[in-house]
């Protein structure tokens, strides 16, 4: 493990190589609708690439820059120039591009290839797959599917907590109390998304989704007490699958010497897979309600999402009554009491 700040881990960046055809089509053939049709036995072909392939070109002879090992895509385009020759130049055709180790093929629109060019694929050990979703939409979910198979991953040791819709991610050093905490948050109405081991993988531009892993799910494990199933304990609820991590909460005990945040002005960030995200420095103290602060950190994020910002607010005033008093206008600017006059309600 790598450590960062003041002692919280994370494993270096990593990005797989290849996934099975097998788990391709078992993680996605529910949600895209696929439908196994040949090529059983080419299930363990690799996929290489988060790029799909359209093979026209290929089909119509030209193959010296054919992306074979891509997943490739037969849309209305290849069904239709297929449909437009002779049967025997059609197999023929077929088979040439069958001859290059291609991972699986994907038909689009409920599309149907001939009897004979189906049993090419099962010859070939090809999965030969077909979907009732139009080519655009196929392409946009599966491309989808295998970029976040292959983007850059990382697991870091904290708690992750979806807090009035921001995703706080805790670290710490271990034994600090980030699953406490994340406990404390899920009594008061806040959902897990995962303890102690987050996987935290790149999605897009400047976004990061973080999970569980299918062993620790959503069980926490609380010094003292044992492992807890949060889901059978608070119900559905209280759990969530994936989050967006938008804030790094890092709790530290308390020093003299550290470095805190006074105002929010200079707002502090921590790079995580080539992303800045926002990071709070919390240290820990007796009597801190580090519960109540972090629903406090989550609504301050979105306060700023939505173009508040207290401290900026609060700058100016300030500036503004330096400068009525540099210019001799009011000399007790910001001194007098926020109410001028107490009226007749003693309360």
């Amino acid at each position: 493990m790598a450590d960062k700040g003041s002692g919280w881990r994370t494993t270096p960046p990593m990005r797989k190589e290849s996934i099975t055809v097998r788990h391709f089509y078992e993680a996605s053939r529910e949600r895209f609708k696929l439908k196994l049709l040949a090529g059983g036995r080419g299930l363990d072909n690799r996929i290489t690439d988060k790029n799909l392939h359209r093979p026209g070109l290929a089909l119509a002879g030209y193959v010296e820059l054919f992306t074979f090992h891509r997943v490739q895509i037969f849309g209305n385009t290849e069904i239709f120039y297929l449909r437009s020759l002779e049967l025997p130049e059609r197999i023929e055709v077929f088979r040439r591009l069958a001859s290059f180790e291609v991972p699986c093929i994907v038909v689009t629109n409920g599309n149907k290839l001939d009897d004979e060019l189906v049993r090419i694929c099962e010859e070939r050990n090809i999965p030969l797959f077909e979907t009732s979703f139009e080519t655009t939409k196929a392409i946009f979910f599966l491309s989808d599917f295998l970029e976040d198979q292959f983007n850059l991953q990382t697991v870091i040791h904290g708690a992750f907590v979806d807090v009035y819709g921001v995703g706080l991610l805790f670290v710490g050093r271990s034994g600090i109390g980030k699953s406490e905490v994340a406990l404390d948050l899920i009594e008061r109405g806040h959902r897990l998304v995962a303890d102690d081991v987050v996987m935290v993988t790149q999605k897009g531009e400047g976004i990061l989704m973080g999970a569980g892993t299918d062993l620790v799910r959503h069980f926490m494990e609380i010094r003292g007490l044992g492992l807890l199933n949060v889901r059978e304990m608070f119900g559905i609820r209280a759990i969530r699958f994936q989050k967006r991590v938008e804030v790094v909460v890092e709790l530290e005990e308390w020093s003299p010497d550290g470095e805190y945040t006074r105002t929010g002005l200079d707002e502090s960030t921590v790079k995580l897979l080539e992303v800045e995200v926002p990071h709070v420095k919390l240290p820990i103290i007796t009597g801190k309600n580090i519960t109540v602060i972090a629903e406090v950190i989550a609504l301050n994020y979105l306060l700023k999402h939505y173009g508040y910002d207290a401290s900026k607010e609060f700058a100016g005033k300030l500036e503004k009554i330096l400068i009525e008093r540099s210019e001799g206008g009011n000399a007790e600017a910001g001194t007098d009491r926020v109410i001028p006059y107490f009226e007749h309600d003693f309360e």
